[in-house]
């Protein structure tokens, strides 16, 4: 995030900033404009229960279409105008995330943009990448300059050889093309993309934390994602398809009551922990057919409890060894943020901190001015994370994404790069 690009232009006609949250849950679009130097703020928002979608993946177009449509149409009556382009997350697919190292010659001249360019390249490593996978985020964790390794920025340095660490981040291309496509019949366009754990953290980290060292769990409905950033750095990324909605299904299922009444049991009553109280406190559950007024049924919160905390640990176990079989279980040091609907279930932070032996908090939106009380919940935080996404890339990305057509063009281009690399 120290390397710098050129600005994209996110902002429309009328100054417009957009960001689309599309989740297995929820959808959520919120606008804003710029407000002082350093500033933006919210004046639109918009946001429906998601239909459509299965674990972040794309199940019936027209109904995502539907609620995307709507979404956006209440934000911009809020906003007092249309929208043309939008910043979007990206869950479907199961994003990939890898570390790249490799080289390239600079014959001893003075490093310029055109070298950083260049070894940003993707031609350089594309065939390490799976083949049917796009890429959305490159991102130079460090430079090295004739081998001499965490150099933060080498332009105006001098070397034989100008080295790069590159965390980059793939999607498998059908699950980007169907969420442009249900974006495209929306007449909308997708200006720029972020994964949905990158877009959390940007969310809710403070600059502390990512220099120190910090794991981010973003709990979703459809689906759980991971963040590790150290040295201030995005280094690794994940996500597993069992989130928020597995909990109340298990639930609906264990109690034989309909899923948005499951739903609001977990709210009211759930919990991830037992208390001495679970055993006397009884919770009413509606049956699943109710045409002949059948009575309500009575299950002790203990039982609730024994549904929930099960599927709360597997989740945590298996980020546990996701992470060590990556082997960033301790690159971040002890510290872990929850963040997403799913973090709010009482006793969610301890049961993670058990499992994954670290410190824990819940980590809340960064507030924005405009923005409703209503939406800064952990709940919001990839929304309001891809916001301040598109904010940035509206003035100058902090990203470092690898842009194409800033590459030398044409044969003189070309030439002139050979003997810049020779001579």
């Amino acid at each position: 995030m120290k390397q710098q690009r050129s600005t994209t232009q996110l902002k429309g006609r009328n100054g417009f900033i957009a960001a689309l949250d599309v989740g297995t849950t929820k959808v959520c679009c919120l606008i804003a404009k710029a407000a002082g130097a350093d500033g933006i703020r919210v004046v639109g928002i918009g946001h429906q229960a998601s239909r459509g979608l299965r674990s972040g993946t794309f199940v019936d177009l027209e109904s995502a279409e539907a609620t995307i449509r709507s979404t956006v149409e209440a934000a911009e009556r809020m906003a007092g105008d249309n929208i043309r382009q939008v910043v979007i997350n990206v869950s479907a697919g199961t994003p990939q995330s890898r570390l790249i190292a490799y080289e390239i010659s600079v014959a001893g001249h003075e490093i310029g943009d055109n070298d950083v360019r260049r070894i940003l390249d993707p031609s350089g490593y594309a065939h390490t990448l799976p083949g049917d996978h796009e890429i959305i985020h490159t991102i130079p964790v460090g430079y090295s300059i004739d081998g001499c390794r965490g150099v933060r920025d080498p332009r105006g340095m001098f070397g034989q050889r100008l080295g790069v660490n590159l965390h980059v981040i793939t999607a498998p291309a059908g699950a980007l093309r169907n969420l442009a496509t249900c974006v495209g019949r929306c007449h909308l366009e997708v200006a720029a993309k972020a994964v949905s754990p990158y877009a959390a953290a940007l969310g809710c980290l403070v600059d502390d934390e990512t220099a120190l060292g910090v794991t981010l769990i973003d709990m979703g409905g459809g689906t759980t994602s991971v963040s590790v950033f150290f040295d201030s750095e995005l280094v690794h990324t994940d996500s597993i398809a069992v989130g928020g909605i597995h909990v109340t299904r298990d639930i609906a299922r264990g109690l034989s009551t309909p899923m948005h009444q499951a739903e609001r049991i977990k709210t009211l009553f759930g919990s991830c922990l037992p208390s001495p109280s679970d055993d006397r406190q009884m919770v009413e559950v509606p049956p699943m057919a109710d045409d002949n007024g059948g009575d309500f049924g009575h299950v002790p919160r203990a039982l609730l409890v024994n549904i929930i905390r099960p599927r709360m640990e597997e989740i945590f176990e298996i980020i546990r060894a996701r992470l060590e079989d990556a082997g960033f279980d301790r690159v971040a040091g002890r510290r872990l943020v929850l963040t997403g609907g799913g973090c709010q279930l009482p006793g969610a932070p301890e049961l993670a901190g058990m499992i994954l032996d670290k410190q824990v908090r819940i980590g809340k939106p960064k507030r924005f001015e405009g923005l409703p009380e209503a939406a800064s919940g952990p709940a919001f935080a990839t929304s309001i994370g891809l916001l301040r996404y598109a904010a940035s890339h509206a003035r100058e990305s902090l990203q470092g994404n690898y842009r194409p057509d800033e590459l030398p063009a044409g044969r003189w281009g070309k030439i002139g790069q050979w003997l810049r690399e020779n001579f």
